[in-house]
């Protein structure tokens, strides 16, 4: 055997199979084959912050195995994802396999096709230590934190606790968003929305005019008393179109996908976790269907773009392709290594063609034709809206409407009904009405309305504050927001993020005495650092010296001067079976359970039974949360083992079932 080619995955392992043929074997390495001891610190602080890498024990038949391969191969490819991680794991497998004698060849691509691995295979190149600098680098900061800080939290707060240099950042805008909704006030105001129609009969082609000013200053109606009593002039007014104003408004589309806006997509509109996301982005990109999919860029390649402009023309209408290709620029200030965006590899493919790929579901195919949507009305001719304004007069009054109507459809043409964008106009079509026109008032309708604090973060807003405000990379999104959630420092409600009583003490405690350490932009000053490292502008080593010896002068000071936190007690509503004393909800490894406020005299504990509301779709039993031995939450019968029902994702009364 001459050629052997490493790749992370099976899947991946056998789309590449079917474009190099019989002259390459092809295996994968399940991953990363070395990493940090999970039982020990794993970093020489004494040595200049040396890794102490081992080959995990899952790892190590897989390793063997591959060594044996190569010891048969003249050449080894390493043909892993083309970013950091992916440089890394290239990195570690030729640690382990490779000599100073060694062939070894590192090969990469943003697309699995045909063309592209073989372009690559043509311009091999040696492995990037700057990349694998920066990856190591990120892995030995976030090894500090974590196994510095934690036996700190659970001395201090509570056991079993764990604390991550980014997710604690990312849980500290939860919670102080939560705080701001705690303190805001609600405030009652009045909004008057008038029905009015031309000189004629009542009703026709009627239309909703909102009344916005009186003696040519803004109208603030702050409670009914107020609204009545303009009501009741607007009831004798005489009403008079004064201004007419009419333009084109152009609605260009948006960008192709980076990883932050598919997640933001997918969240919105499939309602899928960020986490889901990216596994079956995965798939879609291990299949050959979609180009690499954690990227911060926007730039397509020139034959992507011929590509799609050909298919427009060809499917969709000439009128349709702009005269020129449309070019985007990335907004963030960190685009990583030349990427393309997320995009399909072959226009022509449909999702209706990839419902028949093997191994592929319906989610694959729903995500594929998010993306796929997006690719294509890039490149296509902006949406025309006309757009007329109304200025009408009642008096001393001055009221406006708006409308618009969508006078050529552009990009909006593959989304059909969709909604694309919150806030948009309204999509009232105004009757031609000319200036000093008479109009009839057909009814008012004044309504009562709260001001509203800001809303919970959910996956899709809390991404886009993370990247607005520099933290956490495309690698780094669907991690940070998972383990929070498995750390049972926050919840979701309607798919929002509401901060546990635990989430809230951590923060409150990391804030006091590590405020550097979780301050925003702080945090966007070490990814900035982290992304010099990966251009080699920036040496790795010192950067985490220079984070550590500050670092470890905290640590000694709170050690001495932090006290114990109380942690808020929350009372279940029932007394011990044993001794009579209140049950109390506390959070464990797996989740919520009920225990003995007597505790350690009274050592009764029993499980909590979440419930959700929903019926079993097998036997009607109620629905409750339960969790893994390895803290992951599912959704099960209640009248388990009778009733085998369960499903990973949360059952809104009409799932079907999932596993058993």
């Amino acid at each position: 055997m001459n050629n052997l080619v490493i790749v992370e995955s099976p899947t991946k392992a056998r789309t590449l199979q079917k474009f190099l043929g019989d002259k390459y074997q092809i295996e994968a390495s399940m991953g990363h084959v070395r990493d940090l001891p999970k039982s020990d610190f794993g970093v020489d602080v004494s040595k200049n912050f040396e890794p102490k890498y081992i080959i995990p024990r899952d790892k190590k038949k897989r390793v063997n195995e591959l060594k044996k391969v190569a010891g048969e191969a003249d050449t080894l490819w390493l043909a892993t994802d083309p970013d950091r991680e992916g440089e890394a794991i290239a990195w570690h497998i030729a640690q382990i396999l490779g000599d100073k004698d060694s062939n070894i060849h590192r090969v990469v691509f943003h697309e699995i096709t045909e063309e592209a691995i073989k372009k690559a295979f043509e311009v091999p190149r040696d492995i990037n230590l700057k990349l694998v600098d920066a990856q190591q680098a990120r892995r030995v900061l976030d090894r500090l934190v974590g196994y510095k800080l934690s036996p700190l939290l659970w001395e201090k707060v509570k056991r079993g606790l764990s604390a991550g240099r980014v997710q604690s950042v990312a849980l500290r805008l939860i919670v102080e968003r939560e705080k701001e909704i705690a303190a805001f006030k609600t405030e009652e105001y009045w909004i008057i929305e008038v029905e009015l129609s031309p000189a004629g009969p009542a009703g026709s082609d009627s239309f909703l005019a909102t009344l916005i000013e009186k003696d040519g200053k803004k109208l603030e109606i702050k409670n009914k008393e107020e609204a009545d009593g303009h009501v009741k002039n607007l009831e004798k007014s005489e009403y008079r179109v004064s201004k007419v104003t009419k333009k084109e408004v152009r609605r260009f589309p948006y960008p192709p996908f980076t990883t932050s806006t598919l997640q933001q997509a997918a969240a919105n509109k499939l309602g899928m976790s960020a986490k889901k996301t990216m596994m079956l982005a995965q798939a879609l990109y291990e299949h050959g269907l979609i180009t690499y999919m954690r990227t911060d860029s926007v730039n397509l390649s020139v034959q992507a773009i011929g590509a799609v402009r050909s298919y427009i023309e060809s499917f969709i209408g000439k009128a349709y392709l702009p005269t020129v290709a449309r070019i985007f620029k990335s907004k963030s200030k960190n685009v990583q290594e030349a990427h393309e965006a997320i995009r399909v590899t072959d226009v022509s493919r449909q999702s209706s063609v990839v419902r028949q790929v093997s191994g592929l579901n319906k989610d694959h195919v729903r995500l594929y034709d998010l993306i796929w949507k997006r690719f294509v009305a890039c490149q296509m001719n902006e949406a025309v809206m006309d757009q007329t304004t109304i200025d009408v007069t009642a008096d001393s009054y001055l009221l406006r409407a708006t409308g618009s109507v969508v006078k050529f459809d552009g990009w909006l043409k593959l989304y059909g009904k969709e909604v694309e964008e919150e806030g948009d106009e309204k999509k009232q079509a105004l009757p031609k009405l000319l200036k000093t026109q008479p109009l009839n008032l057909v009814q008012l309708l004044p309504g009562q309305h709260f001001t509203e604090p800001p809303p919970r973060y959910n996956e899709a807003s809390l991404i886009k504050k993370l990247e607005e405000l520099g933290i956490g990379r495309p690698s780094t999104y669907a991690p940070i927001l998972s383990t929070i959630q498995e750390r049972f420092y926050v919840e979701k409600e309607n798919r929002k993020f509401i901060p546990t009583a635990l989430g809230i003490a951590v923060i409150e405690f990391l804030v006091k005495y590590f405020s550097d350490i979780i301050d925003y932009s702080f945090t966007a000053r070490m990814e900035d650092e982290l992304d010099e490292i990966a251009r080699g502008e920036r040496e790795w080593r010192p950067t985490i010296s220079s984070f550590y010896e500050p670092f470890e002068k905290k640590l000694e000071e709170t050690e001495k001067v932090a006290k114990k936190v109380k942690m808020e007690v929350q009372l279940a509503g029932k007394k011990c079976p044993q001794c009579g004393k209140e049950l109390i909800i506390r959070i464990g490894k797996f989740g919520k359970f009920l225990a003995c406020s007597g505790f350690p005299d009274c050592k009764h504990t029993e499980s909590l039974e979440e419930k959700i509301n929903v019926k079993c779709p097998d036997d009607g039993g109620e629905i409750i949360v339960r969790h893994t031995k390895r803290g992951k939450t599912f959704y099960g019968c209640k009248n388990w083992p009778v009733c085998k029902f369960a499903s990973w994702t949360k059952p809104k009364g009409e799932d079907k079932k999932i596993a058993a």
